[in-house]
């Protein structure tokens, strides 16, 4: 197993269909995209041919799902993607209650089910927000996987514990909603500030080989998708963590 490497990581490369030839060498041959390259899906998609790089996963926000979903299709296909997830809600769009909640719920499940007719997977990929308390003790990542029974879920385990819950129990509780997981690290606290508080992989303070443990016992079919919200060199986090994570994996072989 080897991970894939979600490329908003790698959005300050200055070129980024030449990052493309780079990845192999640290090995990584798995991406999972976003909107920033997404602009020529045919350029991109004959880089990643040239390179053996394949994009399994991708982000896709609801907003163009809604706006186009024939639009969003059209990248998926000339990309190869077949899990796709909704990535982000902005401050301003949140819903302040559970109703509110459910109803952004509803229209993630009517998009799971305009993807899943065309035979691919649907999801949401989490921050830290989904994890505060509602007037009803409830909370929105709780809701959206109740409202929207066909989604699957992208579990940014690092964001959970941001979000001051934990990562081991929604695993344990929604494993089988489980699509993709975003591998990334915490700093110790005070450190790193000029990447947010964010580390590479093995070098911050997350358990990950309890967590990829935990993961892999929920399912055997996962996404494993690096991440580094601001990394300063994206290049040498990339090889770094991708280091990591294959000794961690082999770690935690049964």
């Amino acid at each position: 197993m080897t991970a894939a490497l979600q490329l908003y990581s790698m959005r300050d490369c200055a070129d980024q269909l030449a990052l493309l030839a780079e990845l192999p060498a640290l090995g990584i041959t798995t991406v999972e995209g976003y909107g920033g390259v997404y602009g020529d899906p045919i350029s991109y998609r004959a880089a990643m041919d040239a390179n053996g790089v394949t994009m399994p996963s991708g982000h896709m926000g609801i907003a163009d799902i809604e706006a186009d979903f024939e639009a969003t299709m059209s990248i998926i296909e000339t990309l190869g993607i077949t899990r796709v997830f909704a990535p982000y809600l902005d401050q301003s769009e949140r819903p302040d209650t559970a109703d509110g909640w459910a109803a952004f719920g509803k229209r993630l499940q009517a998009a799971a089910q305009k993807y899943a007719d065309r035979g691919l997977s649907f999801g949401w990929h989490n921050h830290d927000f989904e994890f505060a308390a509602l007037e009803n003790g409830g909370t929105p990542m709780d809701i959206l996987l109740d409202v929207a029974p066909d989604i699957k879920w992208e579990a940014d385990l690092a964001w959970i514990v941001r979000g001051g819950r934990d990562p081991l129990e929604y695993v344990k509780t929604y494993g089988s909603r489980l699509s993709a997981i975003h591998v990334k690290d915490i700093a110790e606290i005070g450190s790193n500030l000029e990447e947010d508080g964010w580390a590479d992989l093995g070098a911050g303070t997350m358990d990950w080989a309890a967590l990829l443990q935990a993961c892999r016992s929920a399912s055997g079919d996962l996404v494993y998708a690096l991440e580094h919200d601001k990394p300063t060199d994206p290049v040498a986090y990339a090889g770094r963590s991708a280091a990591a994570f294959k000794t961690l994996w082999e770690a935690t072989h049964d």
